[in-house]
């Protein structure tokens, strides 16, 4: 009797569908990772140690040391009211703008499309140019044209960027951050049901009511996405204050403390890095927060 001899060949467990999908953007995914996280944890590391390149010396290890002399260091506490001061004035400043011309936006006219172009147009510019055609062309003592407008009223020119210098930083990023705020409440705008609009007016409300009653309230999800994103952006601000400023006059906000405490002349990586590593921790909360409401906001769901 002759014996078929059958060789089993080993298995391979087949891959999950799920996993089929994600195999080719692992690449891409351990590249970004490299790319952004290897940087992140040589600050980390770097943020543990006293660094001083001039004059040179060893790196020396003081754990954290530098954290705890962050509540004690002045100029750093300047430089974080000074950050909040530059997140939060443009960040309202822009939603209030931001919605009224979403509102004036939300209605049919002639020259719509070209209107909704020049508004959006701001945001559309390098922050330095912003900052070089505010500080040069609009605040400028001898030929901006703030100061002219004022000197045609009887008035006399005003240095707005050397003595009012954080203001005029606010006001420039109002200005290049509005139509971003524009463009989301005028999304909201455009998601409101319209037969709960239409059956509001048969009712006899007013405009104003409809809007303090209806609009308001449904809007109040995209408020907090664009008050969210709009603090994860302005919190890291630097082209304006390099460009308009300098730092100077006491308009220094923490990236720029921490570009003078590195490579802008202080030399000092070690409290750098620990700077740089609270400026990251306050932008991840910001930003953790911001994809709550995101998501909830994609998902239809009210915002608690």
């Amino acid at each position: 009797m002759n014996t078929t001899l059958r060789t089993k060949t080993p298995r391979v467990p087949a891959l999950s569908e799920s996993w089929r999908r994600r195999l080719p953007l692992l690449p891409a995914l351990i590249f970004t990772i490299a790319l952004t996280q290897i940087p992140f944890l040589m600050s980390v590391w770097y943020s543990l140690t006293d660094w001083k390149v001039v004059p040179p010396g060893p790196r020396e290890f003081v754990g954290l040391a530098n954290y705890g002399k962050l509540a004690t260091d002045h100029f750093f506490r300047q430089a974080a009211w000074t950050t909040i001061e530059l997140t939060v004035i443009p960040v309202i400043g822009a939603i209030v703008l931001g919605t009224a011309f979403a509102l004036l936006l939300d209605r049919k006219f002639l020259g719509q499309g070209l209107v909704r172009t020049l508004l959006i147009t701001p945001f559309l510019l390098m922050p330095v140019v912003v900052g070089l055609i505010w500080k040069n062309q609009m605040f400028s003592g001898l030929y901006g044209v703030i100061n002219w407008v004022i000197e045609k009223l009887g008035g006399t020119p005003v240095e707005f960027v050397s003595r009012y210098p954080t203001w005029a930083i606010a006001l420039t990023l109002i200005w290049q951050w509005t139509p971003f705020m524009m463009l989301i409440m005028l999304a909201g705008l455009q998601s409101q049901p319209a037969e709960v609009l239409e059956a509001a007016k048969v009712d006899g409300a007013s405009p104003w009511g409809i809007f303090r009653q209806l609009t308001l309230s449904h809007l109040r999800p995209y408020t907090e996405l664009g008050i969210l994103l709009g603090t994860i952006y302005l919190i890291q601000v630097y082209d304006q204050v390099a460009v308009m400023t300098g730092g100077g006059s006491g308009s220094t906000n923490l990236p720029y403390f921490v570009f003078q405490r590195s490579i802008g002349g202080g030399w000092e990586f070690g409290r750098a890095s620990s700077y740089s590593i609270v400026v990251v921790i306050a932008s991840i909360i910001v930003a953790t927060v911001a994809l709550r409401v995101l998501s909830r906001l994609l998902k239809g769901e009210e915002i608690a």
